[in-house]
């Protein structure tokens, strides 16, 4: 149900094989972080942000389907969500969660289209 999340939008602009690494991150109300990790593995796609101190340091790990526009010239990902829905996300610790599959799930729900503004399911 939730593996749509995990692909960027053919209407976004990224071209497979571009190291965004570094790359600013804009929610629709301002910047998250930077892009630390990345995937663009089909079926598996994703954005580790790290937020600085917006979030005291913590990473998100972003669904490359809220991704709405890649500048590669600006070095900027603009996604569909604000900070606080980013920052509401389920809480994301890299050496436990990069792997899991019920945390994907969890996420995906989160980020998918089944709830209004990426919210979760009622």
């Amino acid at each position: 149900m939730t593996e749509h999340v995990w692909g960027f939008k053919s209407t976004a602009g990224y071209l497979v094989g571009t190291d965004m690494t570094g790359f600013e991150v804009e929610a629709t109300d301002g910047n998250v972080g930077t892009v630390d990790r990345h995937s663009d593995e089909v079926g598996d796609a994703y954005l580790v942000v790290d937020t600085g101190v917006w979030i005291f340091g913590k990473e998100v790990l972003l669904p490359a389907s809220i991704v709405v526009r890649v500048d590669a010239a600006e070095r900027k990902i603009y996604v569909d969500r604000t900070k606080g829905q980013i920052k509401d996300a389920p809480e994301f610790h890299r050496d436990r969660h990069l792997g899991d599959a019920g945390y994907r799930e969890d996420l995906g729900t989160y980020y998918g289209t089944g709830a209004p503004f990426g919210g979760r399911p009622a």
